[in-house]
């Protein structure tokens, strides 16, 4: 299994809970240095919390999974103190 596919897979187990938010995430690039670099799609895109989810979720379903990935990088990320960024329906 490609270590993309590893990523994904890891991905798959959080996918559901990021849906239940109106999110989603996408692998953009994985480094040769084993750098993944993920973009936030959805709600998860321009939620002022977004920086929890990458961090307590994602970030750490992928280096269970896959421990050969040396980071997780959002391109994306959404600042806390964003005044354009916006809650799920479901948080607010």
């Amino acid at each position: 299994m490609s270590l993309t596919d590893q990523v994904e897979a890891a991905l798959d187990t959080i996918r559901p809970y990021l849906e239940a938010d109106g999110g989603n995430v996408s692998i953009e690039e994985i480094t040769p240095e084993k750098v993944v670099k993920l973009k936030l799609l959805g709600s998860c895109g321009s939620c002022p919390m977004s920086i929890m989810t990458l961090k307590a979720g994602i970030e750490q379903a992928i280096k269970k999974a896959v421990p050969e990935v040396t980071s997780i990088e959002a391109i994306n990320l959404t600042d806390i103190d964003d005044p354009n960024a916006v809650l799920p329906e479901n948080l607010r």
